[in-house]
């Protein structure tokens, strides 16, 4: 009795030791990450890793200073089947996950709070765990993504964007008009605006025809969201004046 009080407490003691080295190593790694969205992304995989191995091994540990819990362990290590068994379920789910989840952690096509569409589900990313995703949607609904999948479908991220916007304005002409004049003369009006409101050259293209007219699409980019509203509207007085002009418009 003396004897397993003894391993008790020492098997105590390996936990609170556990304990303490997370806690010592949870300060380490937040002391080195600003909590930017892409660094805490990091930071939050990172950590909940590190955490879940060392726990791992505590308790392990602990759990072998009884010698019946030794004895059952080194039964189970020797069967090598076993660890063939063990190792091939964990690689197809668990681990393939927990190892995903740190690659998107690192490679980053999505951090917390990024707006994404992925495998059906879209939202906010609301944590990345070690084996799966949480997706908040709109109406407050969570979506739980496996790692591995994030890993290998496509995924939409409307956060992480260049500055630059696309501005694209349609417009009708008769069918009796002459498209291919009309396009040169709306691709020379779109060259013609400043350019330090333009960022790309200009595009120019047919986009539908119907029974009221050629819908003639004019493409440019704006620098950036801000500078999009009055690219756009001052390519539309643009490109009206230039067909009233030409007689297209009558």
């Amino acid at each position: 009795m003396d004897e397993w009080i003894e391993r008790a407490i020492v098997a105590g003691l390996v936990l609170l030791a556990t304990l303490i080295v997370a806690r010592v190593v949870d300060r380490m790694i937040s002391r080195h990450f600003t909590l930017r969205p892409e660094t805490l992304t990091v930071y939050r995989v990172v950590r909940r890793s590190a955490l879940a191995v060392i726990f791992g091994i505590g308790v392990l540990s602990a759990l072998l200073v009884f010698p019946a819990v030794r004895d059952v362990a080194g039964s189970i290590l020797a069967s090598s089947a076993v660890i063939a068994l063990i190792v091939g379920l964990a690689a197809q789910s668990t681990l393939a996950n927990f190892v995903a989840g740190i690659l998107v952690a690192f490679a980053q096509p999505l951090r917390l709070g990024d707006a994404v569409a992925v495998a059906g589900a879209s939202g906010t990313v609301e944590q990345i765990g070690l084996t799966y995703t949480t997706i908040r949607a709109g109406d407050g609904a969570r979506y739980y993504v496996p790692n591995a999948k994030l890993s290998s479908d496509t995924i939409r991220n409307a956060t992480i964007a260049g500055a630059e916007q696309l501005v694209a304005v349609r417009v009708t002409v008769p069918l009796a008009a002459d498209l291919d004049r009309v396009l040169a003369l709306l691709l020379e009006e779109a060259n013609r605006l400043p350019e330090t409101m333009t960022v790309k050259e200009p595009n120019v293209y047919v986009s539908q025809l119907d029974p009221t007219g050629a819908v003639v699409t004019v493409e440019t980019w704006a620098g950036s969201s801000a500078e999009a509203g009055e690219l756009s509207s001052a390519l539309r007085r643009a490109v009206v004046e230039r067909l009233k002009a030409e007689g297209i418009y009558a």
